[in-house]
């Protein structure tokens, strides 16, 4: 049953949403007329209630899509078709422990809470403002605020900031399981990142352009990370009549590159005495292995004479 401060998700004939905290003592405005909101308890998610000029409106419990795209936003949200690809990439799920630089209007924030559950914990730092505001905003509009913990914070002095307490869950981000950086110089943050996520701990980025692509890759070779990629996702959507399916007009392409990586570890100590291992396209020290481009020896048992 629907309880006062639950999302509702109203859908109008013309396929207009309006997503709402459900408050039995407000009234919606639409332009088809004016729906009681005290009527969505009795319809319950599925059902159907209408407007005071008889149009009628579906109720639906709003998915995690729904809820990044209704989010109120002063930036650029990131789009959903990167979002998914960030989740299951830094394995973001029940128990997780994440760490976001760059919370913006807190779209990202707000599907990653939705994910971790209420066993995991969300850390995001930000240091406007306005954006911290408005993301605080978008989280408790959806529920969420209490699986994350914000920080007002300028990441350049590290993820430890004041008030943070040592070995307390809801405020230590430290050993976190992924971290995201939605910041302009993330290759400026390197150090502080390693420093703040389990060693083998994956790592996202999100850059619009290819020059600063280019300087994370710089900052990445000298930073304890390994296994790089890059990539963008493009959605191309079609027209759903079975007469004539063909693409929409408009695509979402290009909205954002992302980067990711892996905490390299701890190197693995070299053992006194071992051999070299010889890297791929050099001479073996061994001579009694021939060289990668050397001439083919012949395999024979033969014994050759003194």
């Amino acid at each position: 049953m629907l309880e006062s401060g639950d999302l509702v998700l109203l859908v109008s004939p013309k396929g207009k949403r309006y997503l709402r905290q459900y408050d039995p003592k407000t009234k919606l405005h639409t332009q088809e007329g004016v729906l009681d909101m005290a009527e969505v308890q009795n319809a319950g998610y599925g059902g159907v209630i209408a407007t005071h000029l008889g149009h009628p409106f579906r109720i639906l419990r709003p998915s995690t899509y729904e809820l990044i795209k209704g989010v109120k936003r002063s930036t650029q949200i990131m789009y959903p078709k990167e979002i998914g690809y960030v989740l299951l990439k830094l394995g973001i799920g029940p128990g997780a422990r994440v760490v976001e630089a760059g919370s913006g209007s807190g779209g990202l924030t707000l599907a990653m809470a939705y994910h971790v559950g209420d066993t995991g914990r969300v850390y995001t730092f930000e240091r406007r403002a306005e954006f911290f505001d408005l993301a605080g905003k978008n989280l408790a509009a959806a529920g969420l605020g209490h699986r994350v913990t914000r920080f007002h914070h300028d990441i350049s002095e590290g993820f430890f900031p004041d008030g943070m307490i040592p070995g307390d869950p809801a405020t230590d981000p430290s050993r976190a399981d992924a971290l995201f950086l939605d910041v302009r110089t993330p290759w400026e943050h390197l150090e502080q990142a390693a420093a703040v996520i389990c060693p083998g701990a994956p790592v996202g980025f999100l850059l619009p352009t290819t020059n600063q692509i280019s300087d994370l890759l710089r900052g990445l070779e000298n930073a304890p990370f390994a296994d790089v990629e890059v990539l963008e996702i493009l959605v191309r959507r079609y027209k759903p009549v079975a007469d004539r399916l063909r693409p929409e007009d408009r695509m979402v392409a290009h909205t954002g590159f992302l980067v990711f990586a892996r905490h390299a570890g701890t190197p693995l100590p070299h053992a006194e005495g071992a051999p070299d291992t010889a890297r791929p396209g050099e001479t073996s020290a061994d001579p009694t292995v021939p060289p990668k481009d050397g001439p083919h020896q012949p395999d024979t048992d033969q014994t050759v004479p003194a």
